[in-house]
């Protein structure tokens, strides 16, 4: 691997790319290429929806249980089997239908980055911090929720101490073996252990770095560590610029392959492509799809590509006038060129996107399918009282077209289609670019975006009902991430509660898809396009494998010599 200055690369234009990089790299070291890094490492936290924030997490921390690896794809990206799982922190586990009781055999001698041994007592202290929803964002609660762990229900954001208390949910048998109770039947559990917001806390660095006003020590998680028994520990982290992490030579799986990992904040897609292109660096990401077609027949270079999760949607909150008639919601369904967002904005490695879960998932049903019919959009806001658009300029900061700023080269050719097309039938928008941190906490935990376009939600349990419960459903009875307020008590909240404890594969499937049917109609979303998840990286670095996170993990990097 090539070696890399503490400047590394000032391009023939004089423009310092990566300047102040630190330490030159190994054969057994990478830099990866980011559109940012980590604004906090808090999975109940505000930052918590952003992707790069969940790299973090999962490069840390480490869940009880893991999807199995299934096959790999003409790309060389591994994809997972759904349907079987295998042991991470936990060893093994066994159900008892009667009790709805599961027993975890817990590994021994894995060792956190501290030195701390895992045990039992780090898994009680993981799902009671959940269970305390001290966090902006209480994704260790939802999940909980979802897979029907005993006692995380909506009583928790009361005012009664003793509903917070982890009581006999989950339980310590001894220091290698842990029970977790359901209160209802649910197929969602084990899948729900997999996933970012359930990894396990190293319990005694976290305590060591509590404070009276921060018990559960969610300040210390979000700018200082997020400390587990993941194969990575965190080296260095300066926001906004660059993280490293350095192999966990104590690891359960045995020490990585890659000693280190380098993770550089390179806002401009451009850059990535270029720098990468040089042999600095091994791994792009967030690059356009023009980029990644280029980089394809690029020499050293290799893009693993996968049809994952990965989405672009419209977001119009329920709670900003005129967003709350419904007639104007459908007029804007009918405005946006499908087939020209496609084209231009993808370069053709998408497709519309026709429902209100990814189409790879079980329990997905089309039942989105807007036409691109301007005549019509032209039609449903003249019913509204908007004929051709006279009234709508009293709106103005409602249709401020809202999208991540750091994600300029993707979407904005995407914003400026919209804007364009909406204008064109009388609809005012306008396009307001925002810094991440401040997208993922309007949309996370004030939830007062009004418009705006978004290409990084996606569900990453691997089901329609998850989906559901998780965007859709309102907040006392379960949500999380409604990000568009909206709320529909008898055809969605109640519809999934009994959804989602029915044993039936086919009845849930069909009260799922009746769900799915009522969401098009309502347009909660306006659903645009599915596209691939996709890593440019040297042709050296092997090992790439999908999750439905879309974050790689590091330990399964291998980097030719």
């Amino acid at each position: 691997m090539r070696t890399t200055s503490s400047k590394l690369l000032c391009s023939a234009a004089a423009l310092c790319l990566l300047a102040g990089a630190a330490a030159p790299l190994h054969a057994n070291e990478i830099l990866i290429l980011s559109e940012d890094v980590p604004a906090g490492l808090d999975y109940d936290g505000p930052s918590a929806a952003i992707p790069a924030s969940q790299q973090g997490m999962v490069t840390l921390l480490e869940p009880l249980v893991g999807y199995a690896a299934a096959s790999t794809n003409d790309t060389g990206v591994t994809v997972p089997d759904f349907n079987t799982f295998e042991g991470r922190l936990a060893e093994s586990w066994t159900f008892d239908a009667a009790t709805l009781t599961w027993t975890f055999k817990l590994r021994q001698g894995v060792k956190g980055c501290n030195g701390a041994t895992f045990n039992a007592d780090d898994v009680i202290y993981t799902f009671q911090r959940a269970k305390s929803v001290s966090g902006a964002a209480p994704i260790g609660w939802f999940l909980s929720n979802v897979g029907s762990i005993k006692g995380f229900g909506p009583e928790v954001f009361g005012d009664d101490p003793a509903a917070k208390d982890i009581g006999d949910a989950v339980t310590k048998i001894d220091d290698y073996t842990v029970e977790i109770r359901q209160g209802e039947p649910n197929a969602l559990f084990l899948p729900v252990l997999t996933i970012f917001g359930l990894l396990i806390f190293d319990k005694e660095t976290m305590e060591a770095n509590k404070t009276e006003a921060d018990p559960w020590s969610h300040d210390y998680v979000n700018n200082t560590n997020a400390p587990g028994f993941g194969a990575y520990c965190l080296d260095t982290w300066t926001k906004n610029e660059e993280i490293s992490y350095v192999a966990n030579p104590d690891y359960f799986a045995g020490a990585p392959n890659v000693s280190k990992v380098t993770v550089k904040r390179v806002p401009q897609s451009s850059n990535r492509a270029v720098v990468l292109q040089t042999g600095e660096a091994q791994i792009a990401t967030g690059l356009t799809p023009r980029e990644f077609d280029s980089l394809r027949s690029a020499a050293g270079l290799k893009v693993g590509a996968v049809a994952g999760n990965e989405n672009t949607f419209l977001h119009m909150n329920f709670k900003v006038p005129p967003f709350d008639n419904p007639l104007v919601r459908q007029a804007i369904s009918h405005a946006i060129p499908f087939d020209q967002i496609i084209a231009n904005g993808y370069f053709g490695q998408a497709m519309q996107w026709q429902g209100m879960v990814p189409s790879s998932y079980p329990g997905y049903k089309a039942s989105a399918a807007y036409s691109y019919d301007p005549a019509k959009a032209k039609e449903l806001l003249a019913e509204a009282g908007y004929a051709e658009g006279k009234g709508l300029e009293a709106f103005a900061d409602a249709f401020r077209l809202s999208y991540v700023s750091e994600k300029e080269s993707t979407l904005g050719p995407i914003v400026n289609i919209i804007q364009t097309a909406l204008r064109d039938v009388g609809i005012p928008a306008s396009l307001d670019p925002i810094p991440q941190t401040q997208y993922g906490d309007r949309q996370l935990v004030k939830r007062d975006l009004p418009f705006a376009i978004n290409d990084q939600e996606k569900p990453i349990g691997v089901d329609a009902g998850y989906a559901i419960q998780l965007f859709f459903v309102t907040g006392d009875k379960g949500g999380l991430n409604n990000m568009v307020n909206y709320s529909n008590p008898a055809e969605v909240d109640d519809a999934w509660a009994a959804a989602r404890v029915e044993p039936d594969t086919a009845k849930r499937d069909a009260a799922t898809s009746a769900i799915q049917d009522v969401l098009a109609r309502d347009v909660v979303w306006l659903p645009i396009v599915e596209y691939k998840t996709q890593w440019a990286h040297s042709d050296k670095l092997s090992g790439l494998r999908w999750y439905p996170d879309n974050s790689l993990r590091y330990y399964d990097l291998k980097m030719a010599e």
